[in-house]
């Protein structure tokens, strides 16, 4: 598919881009080759290919989430500026 140094300056312009006519000519001719060999692509048969989300196989490396209680309640608020052996006591704000 052939792109026109005029299609490309419709673009940069949409893109606010100040292009020079010899990068309107540079550019037009790339994405010329890339549209190529994009329609080169669409030409293979990938009836049997099984669709995938990435190449490469990705695995987790953390740990799991598991739920466990390593602080009391009194480790916790042992801590706390103001506390009334339950909770914290904060400065209201309405």
């Amino acid at each position: 598919m052939k792109i026109s140094p005029e299609e490309v300056a419709k673009v940069a312009k949409l893109s606010r881009l100040d292009l020079p006519q010899d990068k309107l000519e540079l550019f037009a001719g790339q994405l010329g080759d890339i549209l190529d060999y994009m329609d080169k692509l669409g030409e293979l048969d990938t009836e049997s290919v099984e669709p995938m989300y990435s190449p490469v196989k990705h695995t987790t490396v953390l740990r799991k989430d598991e739920v466990k209680k390593e602080y009391t309640r009194d480790d916790v608020l042992s801590n706390a500026p103001e506390q009334d052996g339950q909770f914290f006591i904060v400065p209201r704000i309405v």
